[in-house]
């Protein structure tokens, strides 16, 4: 070897030796709670099991307790694990934990049209956050959400469904796309103002749009652009797609935006829209507004990847399980006949009066945990949290799955039993380890929709059909399947068989 090779190799392995070293210290010095030994640069990187990000985080807990770190990258990651350890950071200091960690492939979805800060409801923090999640939420209601109106919608959309089912016939079907079409006609109905033939071009583009970005976002790639965005944004993939993707969802709702900016009435609010375009045009002289049209784009975006997807999972969920065990389906039969009938479609008051039912769609919510690691928080400040010290905007991924395996919250947690959410009258109790719409703070803005939606479309399917399914399906087959950010059921088709009374809406 040559002596500028030599030297060559000398500089590369004095700069190796240089950030162990200042890594090794930064790492040492830290009083956050104890994990896997990182490496410099790339953190736990090689201690996650490819594409199967929560399956990864899960596993340390028996080794590291109810609190750990792991690194992504350079920066760690506090898991949270158990009922007791959840509870106590998202709910008794939820000020604390409210903050909304970093998700690299949400914020590609505005690159190009605004700073990685406007990022809709879900994914933003500090005073923004609070002013777009208070209007949401207040518009939201005046336009349905809890109200009459919203729960019409609901009906409809549900008796929708139950006419493209009796269309088949008995024929088996993967209602995967029906689902999706149906939940999302119901967004549609009140942001939009009015709702979508299934077979629509643009609908179906629209939805199409949706689910392609849900599916690069869950990605193996996808995920490892979470752990290490600053080295995935230079490495060729699907994630890399997210900005292009993004630019026909930004059109196809820009274009609604621009329809009803021409037809606005500001004395007479028709939606969602309506209402955000008549405080965008009161502030609009304020600099420092919040009010601005990527924001409304944004938040649109997020109720639709958060609201259609989530619903329709869980009913596949459910429905896997009706046709495993056919005595629920028995069961919440005699339940909807005895308390609704035949000649009336559901609604939300008989929920009250239907225990069994109600402790079914939260046992199904439990089992299939949707979200399993959740939405990643991040402390607001300093905190002092069990011993250790996690300094502000410190990112916290509170485990979901270990909340609702927690034996100390559900006598069985590892299999399905709606026996969880019933006390020994038969009456339906909550149980306050169910966190499927997470906890806190940062609770789901869509828990009283999905909560409607779930409950109103489960009832009206099983009051006109029942479930069968060619397929003998095994406990091994209910378990949920990681994908990415969410926990999906099985690929399955079933058939629905009308049963025999003529259903009158």
């Amino acid at each position: 070897m040559d002596s500028s090779g030599l030297g060559s190799l000398i500089i590369i392995l004095i700069t190796c030796l240089f950030i162990y070293i200042t890594w090794n210290a930064t790492y040492r010095n830290r009083n956050l709670p104890p994990g896997p030994t990182p490496l410099p640069l790339i953190g736990n990187l090689l201690q996650i099991k490819w594409g199967q990000l929560a399956n990864s985080l899960m596993k340390y807990r028996n080794q590291y307790g109810s609190i750990y770190t792991i690194y992504f990258g350079t920066r760690p990651v506090i898991i949270l694990c158990g009922y007791e350890t959840v509870k106590e950071a998202l709910v008794d200091r939820g000020e604390e934990f409210a903050g909304r960690g970093r998700m690299p492939p949400i914020e590609k979805l505005t690159q190009g049209y605004a700073s990685s800060s406007t990022r809709g409801i879900t994914f933003i923090n500090g005073e923004r956050w609070r002013q777009m999640r208070t209007f949401t939420f207040k518009s939201l209601r005046e336009f349905g959400f809890g109200k009459k109106t919203f729960e019409e919608k609901v009906q409809e959309e549900a008796k929708s469904v139950v006419e493209e089912l009796k269309s088949l016939k008995g024929k088996p079907k993967d209602i995967t796309r029906l689902f999706m079409d149906a939940l999302s006609n119901v967004l549609f109905s009140i942001i939009f103002g009015n709702r979508y033939e299934y077979k629509d071009e643009r609908f179906m583009k629209f939805l199409a749009v949706v689910e392609e970005t849900f599916h690069i976002m869950s990605c193996p790639l996808g995920q490892l652009h979470t752990i290490l965005p600053g080295v995935m944004d230079y490495i060729p993939g699907p994630h890399q797609q997210i900005p292009s993707i993004s630019k026909e969802l930004i059109s196809f709702i820009r274009d609604r935006i621009k329809v009803h900016e021409k037809t606005l009435n500001p004395d007479a609010p028709r939606d969602f829209i309506d209402v955000f375009l008549i405080k965008m045009e009161k502030e609009k002289n304020d600099p420092n507004t919040e009010f601005i049209e990527m924001n409304l784009i944004m938040i649109i975006h997020n109720l639709f990847i958060a609201g259609a997807e989530a619903v329709t999972s869980t009913i596949r969920h459910g429905m896997l399980i009706t046709l495993k065990y056919p005595e629920i389906q028995d069961k919440i039969h005699q339940e909807i006949d005895q308390i609704i009938g035949h000649d009336r479609i559901p609604n939300l008051k008989d929920r009250a009066n239907m225990p069994y039912t109600e402790a079914t769609i939260h046992e199904i919510q439990r089992f299939c945990d949707l979200a399993p690691f959740n939405v990643p928080h991040q402390t607001t400040k300093n905190t002092e949290f069990r011993g250790y010290f996690l300094p502000k905007g410190t990112e916290v991924y509170p485990l979901l799955y270990t909340v609702h395996r927690d034996p100390t919250k559900f006598a069985t947690p590892y299999k399905f039993n709606p026996n969880h959410f019933l006390d020994e009258n038969g009456k339906f109790k909550k149980n306050d380890a169910f966190m499927a719409f997470s906890a806190g703070k940062r609770i789901c803005p869509g828990e009283s929709l999905g909560r409607m939606e779930l409950f109103l479309f489960f009832t009206t399917i099983l009051q006109n059909f029942k479930l069968t399914s060619e397929t003998q399906f095994t406990d091994a087959d209910l378990i949920p399947k990681l994908c990415g950010f969410l926990n999906s059921p099985i690929h399955y088709e079933l058939s629905f068989i009308q049963r025999s009374f003529k259903f009158t809406s």
